[in-house]
C-alpha cells in the first residue's frame, strides 16, 4: 500500500532532466522528492489510530501534497519537536517492528526533520504539520509555500506542453523524460524511482508504445530476454520541447 501511494502520487508529479551537454545519463529529479513523500506516508500508516474507523487520505493539489491520518501526536508533543531530532514513540509497536525490519521506518526519530532538511535543499519550504481532529501534513510543492517565500529559480515555469503533445499524460511525458538511449523496462523504472511494476506498464510503457512514442528493440518479441526501449521520432520531438 505505502509503495503503490508512492508511485501514484509520483506519477502526477513533474519530473526534470538537466541538459545532456555533459553526460549520457543524467539523474532526474521529482519537484517533491521521493524520500520527502515516503516519509509522509509512513508516519500515517505506522502511527494512525487504528482504533478509529477513519482512514489515512492522500490529496494531491495544484500548490500541494497533503497527507491526513486519525492519529494524534504522543501527550505533550508539539507540531513544532517534529522538526527537530526527537525520541521514535511508536504508537502500533507490532506494526512498528516489522516495518522497521523492512526498511520502511528509523528508530531514531529523525524521519520528520528529515522531511523539513530535504524539502529545503530542493527549493520547497518547510512542511507543514497540523493537529486537528486528525493529523495533517501538507507538502507544498515547487514555488508554493504557506508564507510563499520561494526563491525566484524555484517558481513554476510558466512554459506550456504544446497544444499537440498536450493528449499524452504525465506519465508519459515524465516517461519520455528518463528514456537515453536504449534501456529495459527495470532500467526505466528505477530511473522514475517507481517501485510497482503494474503501475508502470499500465500508466507509463503500454501508453507510450500506443501512442508511437517509444518503440521495442525487438518489436517481434516483446518478451525478448534483452528486449530494450528507445524513442521513436516522434517521442524525440516531444523530448526537444519539453
Amino acid at each position: 500500500m505505502v509503495d503503490q501511494a508512492e508511485d501514484f502520487i509520483l506519477s502526477k508529479l513533474n519530473y526534470q532532466v538537466e541538459t545532456r551537454s555533459e553526460k549520457t545519463s543524467i539523474p532526474g529529479k521529482y519537484e517533491i522528492p521521493r524520500v520527502v513523500i515516503s516519509e509522509a506516508i509512513v508516519n500515517a500508516v505506522a502511527h494512525r489510530d487504528y482504533t478509529n474507523n477513519g482512514s489515512v487520505q492522500v490529496m494531491l493539489f495544484k500548490d500541494r501534497l497533503e497527507i491526513r491520518n486519525p492519529g494524534s501526536l504522543p501527550l505533550g508533543w508539539t507540531v513544532e519537536k517534529l522538526k527537530q531530532l526527537h525520541t521514535s514513540v511508536p504508537r502500533n509497536l507490532l506494526l512498528a517492528e516489522p516495518m522497521y525490519q523492512a526498511g520502511y521506518i528509523e528508530r531514531l526519530g529523525t524521519g520528520t526533520s528529515d522531511m523539513v532538511t530535504n524539502a529545503n535543499e530542493v527549493g520547497l519550504v518547510d512542511p507543514v504539520f497540523l493537529q486537528e481532529d486528525t493529523f495533517n501534513v501538507a507538502i507544498y510543492r515547487q514555488g508554493y509555500g504557506a508564507d510563499n517565500q520561494v526563491p525566484m529559480e524555484y517558481r513554476p515555469s510558466t512554459d506550456q506542453v504544446p497544444m499537440e503533445y498536450r493528449r499524452s499524460t504525465v506519465e508519459v511525458r515524465n516517461l519520455l523524460k528518463a528514456l537515453v538511449g536504449e534501456m529495459s523496462r527495470k532500467e526505466m523504472q528505477m530511473a522514475l524511482q517507481l517501485k510497482h511494476e503494474g503501475n508502470f506498464r499500465e500508466n507509463y510503457l503500454e501508453p507510450a508504445l500506443q501512442e508511437n512514442l517509444i518503440q521495442m528493440k525487438f518489436p517481434d518479441s516483446p518478451k525478448h530476454p534483452k528486449q530494450r526501449y528507445l524513442l521513436t521520432e516522434k517521442g524525440e520531438k516531444i523530448v526537444k520541447q519539453l
